[in-house]
């Protein structure tokens, strides 16, 4: 499956590289479109101290890795969303009689390095606030774990919101109010959200597991809702149980699909 990923992959990527010009605009706009969120992050601590009890640097480091996690998921697999657009047009017929996995096609359709643009622009980001954190090395492990199971956490989302639309052809903005809309909550503090919010996006819809819980371990700050300790280890269990959820949705859509008719 990892080969036909790369393969499909590759593929579209060299197809979008045969304009070089416009592919390179694209990367450079999403790098600025995004770079307008930590602008606004700047402009809020120009009028205040800290935000949620955190400093910039804090911020700016969950910003980082709430962004990194995402850019990777909407990368590699955020294509699923489109796929009412295929369910409505009859293409996804052609995927399923095709010698290759469904969910593949669907991850790699369109593949094209524009969204690399958000990737460059959270890693710089990152680059900058990790040196001001000065963490001790002893909790820095922390940091690539939180990453991974974030991305593995919004690829579920992405998943779950693709197997939605199997029975719901508008779904796709009903997903994108926890993928980008997750994208976008974590990227502060969830101690400036109220307290019933934070314990849906922890027990619910674990997004707080994306950098929130993590980070608390990482930056060795209690947590502001007096939440268990073991919580800030458990991204791993949330990031797999939710794929487990999102793998068995996909597998449900599938089997209940009917096409399209004629």
């Amino acid at each position: 499956m990892v080969r036909t990923y790369l393969l499909l992959a590759w593929t579209w990527l060299r197809a979008s590289a045969q304009y070089p010009v416009s592919l390179a605009m694209m990367v450079l706009g999403s790098f600025a479109v995004n770079a307008l969120d930590v602008a606004a992050i700047w402009i809020i601590f120009q009028h205040t101290g800290s935000l949620g009890g955190f400093g910039l640097a804090e911020v700016m480091f969950l910003y980082g890795t709430a962004d990194m996690s995402f850019a990777l998921a909407d990368t590699l697999f955020g294509n699923v969303d489109r796929l009412s657009h295929h369910i409505r047009s009859g293409s996804f017929d052609t995927m399923l009689i095709r010698p290759a996995s469904a969910f593949v096609q669907m991850a790699t359709d369109r593949f094209s390095v524009h969204r690399f643009g958000r990737l460059a622009q959270s890693a710089v980001v990152l680059g900058i606030a990790l040196p001001r954190l000065g963490l001790p090395w002893e909790r820095t492990w922390m940091v690539p774990l939180m990453i991974a199971c974030g991305v593995v956490i919004f690829a579920a989302i992405f998943t779950l919101g693709g197997a939605l639309q199997f029975l719901l052809t508008d779904a796709p903005e009903v997903a994108n109010a926890f993928t980008y809309g997750g994208s976008a909550l974590t990227q502060y503090p969830l101690s400036v959200y109220g307290e019933q919010l934070v314990r849906g996006v922890t027990f619910v819809v674990p997004l707080a597991f994306v950098n929130w819980q993590p980070a608390l371990y990482v930056l060795d700050r209690p947590d502001p809702l007096g939440l268990p300790y073991w919580l800030r280890f458990a991204a791993p269990l949330a990031a797999l149980l939710l794929a487990l959820a999102a793998a068995l949705a996909w597998r449900a859509g599938i089997r209940r699909y009917r096409s399209t008719g004629s």
